[in-house]
């Protein structure tokens, strides 16, 4: 007898890049550096296309940004972002590229000054936020929270960082799960 899975509307697709990333990673916690980086990145990208463009070019941005070695994309030069402007793979847009390098200059002085960016962020979220959600439409598309830590962010150096994108982030390194309560995912992992 077949089960009917329960997912949230967005994650509920014939898009498997989508579906697994909000069967397995949306919400879920995961504070290991380089991913709370690879994220960052992703997300900013994310910012004005949809999140299906993204995800279906997360290996090029891999890539791209040496594996999401911070260290590495730290030092990325101007030669570097012109060849990143030339790589059909990623989504070509200068202002963006040049917030991925800066911000893994910002997390390198996070690190320097918190040991961690996951440690930065826990200050504002000491354990994850799970909201009561029973419509998508619930969802937020930013809240005090991530105006709070968007505009600590801003003063920390890193760029793209608004309300919204910080949003986002915060769900999708789980720091907020915003999963329906009829979700089966809601408390995965």
């Amino acid at each position: 007898m077949n089960q009917e899975i329960i997912r949230c509307p967005w994650g509920d697709t014939k898009d498997e890049a989508v579906q697994e990333y909000h069967d397995h990673e949306w919400c879920k916690l995961n504070l290991d550096e380089s991913h709370l980086y690879e994220m960052l990145v992703l997300e900013l990208f994310q910012s004005g296309l949809s999140w299906s463009t993204v995800l279906h070019k997360r290996n090029n941005f891999k890539a791209a940004f040496k594996n999401w070695q911070i260290s590495e994309v730290a030092k990325m030069t101007d030669k570097d972002i012109e060849s990143l402007m030339q790589n059909k793979g990623i989504i070509r847009n200068r202002m963006k590229i040049n917030a991925a390098v800066k911000n893994a200059r910002a997390f390198l002085a996070i690190e320097q000054k918190y040991c961690s960016v996951a440690k930065y962020l826990q200050n504002f979220v000491p354990t994850p936020i799970v909201h009561d959600i029973a419509s998508f439409d619930d969802v937020p598309a930013s809240n005090d929270l991530s105006q709070k830590i968007s505009k600590q962010m801003k003063k920390d150096v890193f760029s793209f960082v608004g309300p919204v994108v910080i949003y986002s982030y915060l769900q999708g390194i789980g720091l907020i799960n915003d999963h329906l309560n009829q979700c089966q995912f809601k408390f995965h992992g």
